[in-house]
């Protein structure tokens, strides 16, 4: 290994890498570049970046590493990436190119406590509301918002996040319904959730639907065009899991039609959000940068145990290794 090891960090929108965790007990071994802007569907352009680097900093899934990039990166050794799993890496095939991926651990509830953010933003309409105020807006009100108390809200997935989800639901009274391929009645009733049979039964139902699912190419589009049909015109819709488990072009279809109420979108089909996407200009929708995950707890624990990943490639003895 060469006394000085070449490292690119990539797609720190905030530049914090160096704010949330100590360097210093390996900075002098390293040769560090920062990338901030993550090139999204310029392959030939991502490879020609990468190719000087041995060690790669990824920051969840902002950048993607297929099987054709890893290829092409011939002085990649490691890639440190955070979170615990990363959908956006080959891990199999790094791992048979000799690529060490290792993770990290979260920090804290801030999925969770985005996911309630998105809610009570989105139907409580205070996005819209503050631009009003701030606006000088007359009359001094213009929104209804929707009361949760007596309301259904539909869970698409009731794992971790689901159940946790339902929790916080029930104190503000609502009913909560839950469907998911492999939910029984069982684990819903364990979770605290009304089972339902159909993803059909809870697209009726539901006064907000929130979905807490694993991108996969089982779930991929799982949310269609005939599911968002049957959502009440007074409902929400909620995803802080990944953008692609929906078919984006019927939801921005029925919002923009206004067969539903509202939706609160963390996450899109594409990352960064391209300029020209016409969700940007629809009114019923409040969006977020997929900061579902971010938070100074949880990036004190991904850039902290970043570094001491980094520091046992160095040592030779690698930490947290995907599989």
């Amino acid at each position: 290994m060469s006394s000085t090891v070449r490292v690119a960090i990539l797609d720190d929108y905030q530049n914090v890498a160096f704010t949330y965790a100590d360097w210093s007990p390996i900075r002098n071994r390293l040769s560090i570049d920062l990338y901030p802007e993550t090139i999204v569907a310029d392959e030939d352009a991502l490879v020609q970046r990468l190719q000087p680097y041995e060690v790669i900093c990824a920051m969840r899934e902002r950048t993607k590493f297929p099987a054709s990039v890893l290829d092409r990166l011939p002085n990649l050794r490691l890639i440190a990436t955070t979170g615990p799993r990363n959908a956006g890496i080959d891990v199999v095939h790094a791992k048979s190119k000799g690529i060490v991926v290792s993770g990290t651990g979260g920090g804290g509830n801030s999925t969770l406590e985005h996911i309630w953010a998105l809610i009570l933003a989105t139907a409580r309409f205070i996005p819209e509301e503050d631009r009003n105020v701030k606006a000088g807006k007359v009359p001094w009100q213009s929104t209804i918002p929707t009361g949760l108390a007596g309301k259904t809200l539909g869970l698409v997935g009731v794992g971790r996040l689901g159940s946790r989800t339902a929790e916080i639901a029930k104190a503000f009274e609502m009913e909560v319904i839950g469907w998911s391929p492999n939910l029984t009645p069982e684990r819903a009733a364990t979770a605290g959730v009304i089972y339902v049979a159909s993803k059909e039964e809870l697209f009726r139902r539901s006064d907000i639907v929130s979905v807490h699912m694993v991108l996969s190419e089982r779930t991929y589009h799982m949310i269609t065009t005939a599911d968002i049909a049957l959502m009440k015109r007074t409902a929400f819709f909620i995803n802080t899991s990944r953008g692609p488990l929906v078919e984006e072009a019927a939801l921005v279809k029925a919002l923009k039609g206004r067969r539903i109420a509202g939706a609160g979108l963390d996450v899109f089909e594409v990352e960064p959000l391209p300029l020209d996407h016409p969700i940007r200009r629809l009114e019923n929708v409040v969006l977020s940068p997929h900061t579902g995950y971010v938070s100074d707890t949880s990036y004190k624990v991904f850039w902290t145990e970043t570094v001491d990943n980094i520091a046992g490639y160095l040592e030779g003895n690698p930490k947290r290794v995907m599989d």
